[in-house]
């Protein structure tokens, strides 16, 4: 062994233990797990171990072995057992392969131009064949260490702040992976909800009706992600889900919906969360609403003026006798006089008589066409709790 390879070899106990400090300082989780006795020194000897073998190998051309993928997976077994989360195991992973390009142009001279074309033509290819094994046995231990409402919720994560999920993660939680999602959000305004252990309850449960990942990105709000291969048929599953959490909850909820493909789904989320902002609060959602539902109140809620100016036709409607109910049961019955007044279970004349107290309040009729629009918007944000 000569050159790249011999320096490398000579400070392998040094960039090792650097390693390794370097993966304390900047992973918390590592951190954590690092105050058991005994676990830092099995990192630092894991470090050195690792190093030894890649400058070998590398220096004979040769790949792992299967006993060298062997050790890499009973270690990252180790790591995941020990409640480190999938977002810590990645971690490590990118902070290595930094490590090593750094530990590779440290020891590089100008006359071991070829043997540094070698180490990096080597790493590639046997680089992924550990990084598969470590992770294999990462997320077996993670069966044993972390909790499954835990790690469903890591997933979850990861799809929504589009970072890469790492490979094998849905499958070990019997989830499925799919290029296109359609992001569920639930929105429970007023009161703050239940602790987190009883939230981390209701996820349980949830994944007991529908096995998708799923996360409360803030205590009043569930985001679910369904794998989106027909829209219709997801939506159907998303608002069964959507009203049962509403029912564990016991309380209303605003909902929104949207699909996108992964790697961009946090804007995705982010239509899915305006959406939810002016649809309706409802006990029990009878629909689960997407942007051509509500595109006129999502250009409302952009603009002040306009927003100003409907709460105003609100205040005004507020004089009558449940006015607002009234118009939003006229619109979604298409306008139909004695559907609306069945639904409502009153007479048509109570019915004519609160149309005509509308036009004198509002100065429009509810069944023009500016009435339509103007009166719409301002039913559906008053509905939604916009002006609460």
């Amino acid at each position: 062994m000569e050159g790249l390879y011999k320096l490398l070899w000579d400070r392998v106990d040094h960039n090792a233990r650097r390693a390794v400090d370097v993966y304390l300082s900047e992973v918390p989780d590592f951190r954590a797990a690092a105050r058991v006795d005994g676990v830092r020194a099995s990192m630092l000897d894991f470090a050195v171990l690792l190093r030894r073998r890649e400058v070998e190998l590398a220096a004979d051309g040769s790949p792992f072995t299967g006993e060298d993928l062997a050790v890499l997976t009973a270690f990252g077994e180790q790591r995941g057992a020990q409640g480190v989360s999938t977002g810590s195991g990645r971690r490590v992973l990118d902070l290595h392969d930094v490590l090593t390009l750094r530990e590779i142009h440290e020891a590089a001279g100008l006359h071991e131009v070829g043997q540094v074309t070698e180490m990096i033509g080597w790493l590639p290819g046997n680089g992924l064949a550990g990084q598969n094994a470590y992770l294999r046995g990462f997320l077996t231990g993670q069966k044993r260490g972390t909790p499954f409402v835990k790690r469903t919720q890591e997933l979850a994560a990861a799809l929504l702040e589009d970072k890469a999920v790492i490979p094998g993660l849905p499958e070990s939680l019997e989830l499925g992976s799919a290029d296109r999602y359609l992001i569920a959000v639930v929105r429970f305004p007023g009161e703050p909800l239940p602790p987190e252990e009883r939230r981390e309850e209701i996820i349980g449960a949830l994944l007991k009706r529908e096995r998708v990942p799923m996360i409360w990105t803030e205590p009043g709000e569930l985001v679910a992600l369904f794998p989106c291969a027909d829209p219709e048929t997801v939506r159907e599953r998303a608002l069964g889900l959507v009203r049962e959490c509403a029912e564990l909850i016991g309380r209303p909820c605003a909902t929104g919906a949207a699909s996108g493909r992964v790697r961009a789904l946090a804007d995705t989320a982010g239509l899915a969360r305006r959406i939810s902002r002016v649809a309706p609060v409802e006990a029990r959602p009878g629909r689960l609403p997407v942007m051509t539902d509500v595109f006129a109140e999502l250009g409302v809620a952009r603009l002040p003026q306009v927003d100003e100016w409907l709460r105003g036709v609100a205040r005004r409607l507020e004089s009558g006798p449940d006015l607002v109910t009234t118009l939003d049961a006229y619109y979604r019955h298409d306008m139909n006089r004695l559907n609306t007044a069945g639904a409502l279970h009153i007479h048509p004349r109570t019915l004519d008589y609160r149309l005509r107290r509308i036009r004198e309040l509002a100065g429009m009729d509810a069944g023009s066409y500016r009435g339509v629009r103007v009166l719409g918007a301002t039913v559906a944000l008053v509905l939604a709790g916009r002006w609460n």
